[in-house]
């Protein structure tokens, strides 16, 4: 009989957990938070958004969402620009200077999870690499239900 999932989440948050936090302890320290990096990833997948947008595909209040790209781009990392659509609207992008801070960041975790990979048989490995796509699957559907 097939687990529900609730029953698959009570057994994979407390590893889910630990596995989080033990990543970003290994991880090399940046200027950016998790949720700011979270966005430049969204902006860097979508191209230039609204804040709107950002933050229904954040999942975060407005104010919220605009206090991040404040601080984004006081880094340097984003840029507004004029919406060619509507002349009255704002998009954010990603500068070259984000693009790269987003690219040495992502290298650098990249290396903290292998760090951590590596301790996998090879058997152990061969299966998490089979159930990689599904955390973007969960993600993925998670966000379109939220968009709904």
């Amino acid at each position: 009989m097939s687990k529900t999932p609730l029953e698959i989440a009570t057994e994979l948050r407390p590893a889910l957990s630990r596995l989080y936090l033990l990543y970003f302890r290994q991880a090399e320290a940046f200027s950016i938070s998790q949720a700011q990096m979270s966005i430049m990833t969204i902006l860097e997948e979508n191209g230039p958004m609204r804040i709107s947008q950002i933050a229904q595909a954040e999942a975060i209040r407005m104010p919220t969402a605009s206090n991040a790209i404040n601080q984004l781009e006081n880094m340097g990392l984003v840029t507004r620009v004029r919406d060619v659509s509507d002349r009255r609207g704002v998009r954010v992008e990603l500068t070259d200077k984000g693009k790269q801070e987003l690219a040495e960041i992502g290298q650098s975790r990249n290396e903290a999870l292998a760090r951590m990979l590596e301790h996998l048989t090879p058997e152990e490995l061969a299966r998490s690499e089979e159930f990689a796509p599904m955390f973007d699957t969960i993600l993925q559907r998670y966000t379109e239900s939220q968009n709904k």
